[in-house]
């Protein structure tokens, strides 16, 4: 597998502040019944969506009975509406949705009252029209059955069809337009190297129109809470199995680092956005399991948190970096914790990098620790901290300390995980900026990106893609 290499210009023309990240073992949702119907023969929908788990489940991006917006199991986009004579209309995007790093857009239109068919239901992904599978388009002004009814409406819930499933992953910037028919051009743009990015959407939302920007200020349905409309119609979604950490700052103007479910040698359990990881107690990697965060860098000065639910039994779990060729390939030895190629800080109590001398003194570490991980790659210098507490008397800000990566490789380096045990299963939540627990003083780097535990030492950034063009 290759790993991505980040870097590139961010386009700051609109920004996007939160998105809301949905764990489908909670079964979460948001729900909103209008007090009457709308227009039922012209909506339209608009919403980014980054994948969590990956999964040939159907999933619910917005729905209503039987209508829907979802990933159908063959990770194609469905958009599917029953007309008032009860006949279902399925469009099928060909595109298939399978990167859990990245964000995509989709707008999806109903339009009855077009005189041409193929004007009357339509499906955009990231600014390209989706052409349809074969299928009988709805007749000119035919109703919806469900959608705009006053029927439940979900963001991410279950709907009445067989084996529809939660979504899970991250939503962000949600529309749900009454009676106007708007296309992709409304809601983004092409960017000078031809990415696909939003813009500030400016039209009418009619009146059970829904804007959801997830600005948390509280817990409830209303004007302060996840599921705010900030439209102006006060049309409150309800919030199911969702709370303020669910809210987070990863979104399509500013992408954080996830840990990577598609490496090939992965065998564990991912959660919470992909943020937790549980390694598999079958695995049969050799030395132990290891997994690794989304893309790669080799420059700049980084931080990130791991939060220790279990070390588990047996072995040592290992937390830090590790090195990668740069067409994507690990360094010989990647799972081997004596290897060239990682550096990490090991639950027993002890630094080591690469195949160096094991370095001692450093506490142990357990269930409901924190380790900070600072990596200086201009300096090729390691630190690590424990609860706030640097080890071996490293001190990152001032480049004091610290262990040296003296790499000869001269490539990229990833975050890394292994449990050197293929028998005792350990659980980590990863905090890359973008917490999945509740931090206490959410520190963030000097860029103001990130919520972090414990202070990211000066100089020291969130693995973001902001931060990535500036420093990358």
């Amino acid at each position: 597998m290759v790993f991505p290499i980040a870097g590139g210009t961010q386009d700051t023309s609109y920004e996007i502040e939160n998105s809301l990240r949905f764990e489908d073992g909670d079964s979460p949702e948001l729900t909103f019944t209008p007090s009457s119907a709308g227009t039922q023969t012209k909506f339209t929908i608009s919403l980014w969506f980054k994948l969590g788990n990956i999964t040939s489940t159907r999933r619910v991006l917005f729905g209503a009975g039987d209508d829907y917006l979802r990933l159908a199991d063959d990770d194609n986009i469905q958009w599917h509406v029953t007309d008032n004579g009860g006949t279902g209309r399925s469009f099928y995007a060909p595109a298939k949705i399978r990167d859990p790093s990245a964000w995509y857009h989709v707008v999806a239109l109903w339009d009855t009252t077009q005189g041409t068919d193929t004007n009357r239901m339509r499906l955009w992904k990231n600014g390209v029209e989706q052409t349809a599978n074969s299928f009988t388009r709805p007749s000119q002004n035919a109703t919806s059955q469900t959608l705009n009814s006053a029927a439940a409406h979900k963001l991410g819930g279950e709907l009445n069809p067989a084996n529809d499933f939660h979504f899970d992953g991250y939503i962000s910037e949600f529309y749900f337009i009454d009676g106007y028919a708007y296309d992709y051009q409304d809601f983004g743009k092409f960017n000078e190297n031809g990415v696909w990015i939003p813009k500030d959407f400016t039209g009418s939302y009619g009146s059970n129109g829904i804007r959801l920007e997830f600005k948390q200020t509280g817990t409830s349905a209303n004007s302060s809470g996840i599921g705010a409309d900030t439209s102006g119609n006060d049309n409150h979604m309800s919030v199911t199995n969702l709370a303020a950490t669910d809210v987070t700052t990863d979104t399509p103007t500013n992408n954080f680092m996830i840990m990577n479910p598609l490496f090939t040698n992965s065998r564990g359990t991912f959660a919470e956005g992909n943020l937790k990881v549980t390694t598999d107690v079958q695995g049969s990697v050799p030395y132990g399991q290891v997994e690794f965060g989304s893309f790669a860098v080799n420059k700049g000065k980084w931080y990130y948190e791991a939060k220790i639910n279990s070390v588990g039994s047996g072995g040592q779990l290992a937390i830090g970096w590790n090195e990668r060729a740069e067409d994507g390939n690990y360094i010989n030895g990647h799972n081997n914790l004596g290897s060239n190629g990682n550096a990490w800080y090991g639950s027993g109590g002890n630094i080591k990098i690469g195949s160096a001398s094991t370095q001692t003194g450093p506490s142990s570490y357990t269930d409901d620790d924190i380790i900070g991980v600072a990596i200086d790659l201009d300096n090729d210098k390691i630190h690590f901290h424990k609860n706030g507490s640097y080890q071996r008397s490293s001190d990152p800000a001032n480049n004091t300390g610290g262990d040296s990566l003296s790499s000869s490789y001269n490539n990229y380096w990833t975050p890394w995980m292994s449990k050197d045990d293929t028998n005792h299963e350990a659980t980590v939540e990863y905090n890359f900026g973008n917490p999945t627990f509740t931090v206490s003083s959410s520190e963030a780097d000097d860029n103001g990106y990130g919520s972090f535990e414990y202070d990211v030492p000066t100089g020291y950034y969130s693995l973001c893609t902001k931060n990535l063009a500036e420093f990358g």
